[in-house]
Order: structure tokens, then C-alpha cells, then sequence
């Protein structure tokens, strides 16, 4: 079972700031799930509302503020306690902090068309000129999104995210190209994880934060979970690993119990 950071560690840490991420970094994370909103000047930031309210407590639109001024506020409103200030970063931000990272499932939120295509047209790029096709996966229910981010490139790995089970998710993924299903952990079930991962799909369900949702969803074959609590999922699958490891080390190599047949008596 792969594990996502959830806004980095939501539950651990505050929510999409650098922070959250260096938080669940230093502790053994390496893949994480963020959402990506364009600042006022072009810049490709990690916050989940399109407003600063919630988190900052300023009342404005993420698209009239820039990078660097979101960057200064102070981003721990209704959200886990943390000990100092710590501003709205950046993706390149996060990037440059978590140089080690295995994946990020980047979630672009609906926008405006124009500030959706401006923002397509930027991650595609980064993608293509980091060669970061097997690091990043760009996700959304935005399928207007999704369409224009595979027109623009065929190799770009793409999700869709999924609440609700009906219209079918595992159908519009697949008219959308995606290698990935991203689903409310809710709406999963063993049908449709192996509908989708017969059409080749990997499926990752949000947000999964107790470790007997986590072993349920593995055995209907959920390839990653994101969870607020990433580390100390982290620390529960890495024992259980240890775990059986040792019970294979007690048991010993397979012996052939079966005598030499050389040795087999005939008649």
C-alpha cells in the first residue's frame, strides 16, 4: 500500500504549506497529493480554495494575490497547530524542499477557463522540460481540463477524481485517458477497483484516515490511499513489513521434503 501526504499532512501539520511538507518529508514521506491554483501573476500555487479566507483569514481571491505575497501570510487558520507562521507556497517551492520525492499527484481545482488553460499550459511544460513524466500525475474533475492537458501531450500521466459513483467514474476516466482513477474512498468497492484496474488503471482513494479503511481498501486492490496522517501510516506499514520479514527469517529456506529419488526403493 502506497502512501500520499494529504495537502501534505493536513491531519499533522498545516495544510498545503511548506511546513506540512518538510514536516512529513523529514519523517519518511515521499509521495504527496496537493492542489494547485494560479496566483494573480501566472504562478502555480498550493492551496486548496480559491480564496484566502479560510486558511489566512484574508478575504480575497487567490487570482488577485501574487506568489511572493502569499508566500508572507500566515496560513494555520482551521487548521492542525503548528508553532510558527508559515505562508502559501509555491509548487516549485515544495519541489525545491522535497528534492527526493517518488510522486506528486498534483489536483488542479476548477477555475475560470482562461486561468484553467493558462495553468494547464504551464504544468505540461515544467513536466516536459523536467522530464517528470513518471513523477507527477496531474489530477482533477475538471474534464475540460483533463482533455486539454492530453491534447497537449499524450505522455502526461492524468487522474480523475471522483465523489460520486454515479455517472460511472471507472467510464469517464477511460474517455478521458487517465492512468489514474483518484476516488472518495466512500464510493470504492471491490467492482469497481477491478473494473479499473482491468483497463489498466492505478486507483488511489482520498481521504483514508484509519488504518483498518486502509487495509479494507488493499484488499479490494487500491494501489495508494492520501490520508492526513501520512507518517503514522507510514510507520504502521513499514512494522508491518518488518514484521513479516521476520516471521519469513524464523521460518527458514523451503526444504524439498520429498526424498533423494535415488534413494526410493523400487518394486
Amino acid at each position: 500500500m502506497l502512501i500520499y501526504g494529504h495537502r501534505g499532512a493536513k491531519g499533522e501539520a498545516p495544510e498545503n504549506t511548506l511546513a506540512g511538507f518538510m514536516h512529513a518529508y523529514r519523517h519518511g514521506i515521499r509521495r504527496f497529493e496537493m492542489d494547485i491554483i494560479l496566483s494573480q501573476d501566472g504562478v502555480p500555487v498550493v492551496i486548496h480554495d480559491r480564496s484566502l479566507l479560510r486558511t489566512t483569514g484574508s478575504d480575497r481571491a487567490v487570482s488577485s494575490v501574487s506568489a511572493l505575497e502569499m508566500s508572507t501570510l500566515d496560513a494555520r487558520q482551521n487548521t492542525a497547530n503548528w508553532h510558527h507562521a508559515t505562508g502559501i507556497p509555491s509548487l516549485d517551492d515544495v519541489v525545491w524542499a522535497c528534492p527526493d520525492y517518488q510522486h506528486l499527484q498534483l489536483e488542479v481545482k476548477s477555475d475560470e477557463r482562461g486561468r484553467l488553460n493558462r495553468l494547464c499550459n504551464r504544468l505540461v511544460e515544467w513536466i516536459q522540460r523536467e522530464n517528470l513524466y513518471d513523477r507527477i500525475t496531474l489530477t482533477s474533475s475538471n474534464t475540460g481540463f483533463l482533455r486539454s492537458a492530453r491534447r497537449l501531450d499524450r505522455r502526461v500521466s492524468l487522474g480523475y477524481v471522483a465523489e460520486r459513483r454515479f455517472p460511472s467514474p471507472v467510464r469517464q476516466a477511460r474517455s478521458l485517458d487517465c492512468q489514474y482513477l483518484c476516488c472518495n474512498h466512500r464510493i470504492c468497492s471491490s467492482g469497481l477497483v477491478s473494473d479499473a484496474r482491468n483497463k489498466g488503471m492505478s486507483v488511489s482513494t482520498w481521504t483514508v484516515n484509519r488504518i483498518h479503511d486502509m487495509l479494507m481498501l488493499e484488499k479490494m486492490g487500491v494501489a495508494s490511499v492520501i490520508t492526513d496522517y501520512p507518517t503514522s501510516a507510514l510507520i504502521y506499514f513499514e512494522n508491518r513489513r518488518r514484521l513479516g520479514h521476520q516471521v519469513e527469517s524464523l521460518r527458514g529456506p523451503e526444504t524439498d521434503t520429498d526424498p533423494d529419488p535415488s534413494l526410493r526403493k523400487s518394486g
